[in-house]
């Protein structure tokens, strides 16, 4: 079972930004700054954009919310090593 975000990146010819997959159908992956994620994306339909303002809104929501604790998660692990 494949995990319902992924993140990603193509750091050789975009460094300066990220990329949410989002697996389940609706397919789509938010195109986004890493320093400006919230303010700056494009969404890339995979299977359609679906017609409803809500449910698009719901999707792009849970996409922020899973990169928010990506990068808390980063940050703790980051901060473990460092007290070792």
């Amino acid at each position: 079972m494949l995990p319902k975000f992924l993140l990603a990146d193509n750091s050789l010819e975009t460094p300066d930004t990220i990329f949410v997959v989002h697996t389940e159908t609706p397919r789509f992956i938010v195109e986004a700054d890493l320093d400006d994620f919230w303010n700056n994306q494009q969404v890339h339909w995979i299977d359609g954009e679906p017609g409803d303002e809500d449910y698009i809104a719901e999707l792009i929501d849970a996409a922020e919310e899973f990169l928010e604790k990506e990068f808390e998660n980063e940050e703790l692990l980051a901060s473990e090593d460092d007290e070792e």
